[in-house]
């Protein structure tokens, strides 16, 4: 499979990562042990990391490549196809496992809780299916998951952003031009402590109270949170918007700055739609802010 020669940005984006069949639901509160708790409102979406971060890209950039892997199923099939509706070129390795599947439940505050059920299933370098040799050809990626030698391959992008979730992969010496990790997961934030001295720039998320950068100069810094353009509906995805607004700024050539700006408005705006995808900044946004 080939990747798409032209996007109407002048930019060639990519998401290296996995996908989940999520279902998503509104509840009054997450229940308490032993309580039951009424779901509203249920819809289901492909999305993970890889998904969230391949639809934002397309809509600031017109359209972007996902390299993914999914099981044999009707879940899999499902999620190329709604993605594709959604602007993305999907490229599939297919997986003996089935479909990683989830349930996210977000409260009236925003707040959202999950629960994974299987094995997440990552793209690997060994996957004749995927373009790997393409992939220098891009302007920008970010990989959220994959393999050691798959992320090698995709250090010929222009730009690199990772994500500490594609742990298996970090800590072997890959320059990555941004880390960008939530500030209160604990389990990103050892990650980042482990690998952190390979990336140009390491990003901290903090939700409404903006974030925090360290570039490898030891310059360190912090960023305002974006307003949202409404109220906060569920912050699903908002991570993953974030350092996909990071990826296309870079590679766009945009200054810290401006880069961490947008990225900060991607956030804001998922956080205020059902589900990463209901609402997230597009090209149209950014040419109506010029």
């Amino acid at each position: 499979m080939r990747l798409p020669r032209v996007q109407r940005s002048g930019l060639r984006l990519a998401a290296v990562g996995h996908v989940e069949w999520v279902r998503f639901a509104r509840v009054a509160h997450v229940p308490r042990p032993g309580e039951v708790v009424h779901a509203l409102e249920p819809f289901h979406e492909p999305a993970g990391g890889g998904a969230v971060a391949a639809v934002q890209l397309a809509r600031l950039a017109g359209s972007a490549t996902l390299l993914t892997a999914l099981g044999e199923d009707g879940l899999a099939s499902r999620s190329v196809d709604r993605l594709r509706e959604l602007g993305v070129s999907v490229c599939c390795a297919p997986r003996a496992e089935r479909t990683r599947m989830a349930v996210s439940l977000f409260e009236a505050s925003g707040e959202r809780t999950i629960t994974t059920f299987g094995p997440r299933l990552e793209p690997s370098a060994a996957d004749a299916e995927l373009p790997w040799g393409e992939l220098g050809a891009m302007h920008g990626i970010y990989f959220t998951a994959g393999d050691l030698e798959g992320l090698r391959l995709a250090r010929a992008a222009r730009v690199l952003v990772a994500s500490p979730r594609a742990r298996a992969a970090l800590g072997h010496g890959v320059r990555l031009d941004a880390l960008v990790l939530s500030g209160e997961d604990e389990g990103e934030l050892r990650v980042a402590e482990q690998v952190g001295d390979e990336a140009q720039l390491v990003v901290w998320t903090d939700g409404q109270r903006g974030g925090r950068f360290r570039a490898s100069d030891g310059s360190i810094g912090s960023y305002p949170a974006a307003a949202r353009p409404a109220a906060a509906v569920d912050s699903y995805g908002c991570g993953d918007a974030f350092a996909a607004g990071l990826t296309y700024a870079l590679s766009a050539g945009m200054e810290l700055e401006q880069a961490l700006s947008l990225a900060a408005r991607c956030g804001a705006v998922c956080a205020t739609g059902r589900g990463p995808y209901e609402r997230q900044l597009s090209a149209a946004d950014l040419a109506q802010a010029r």
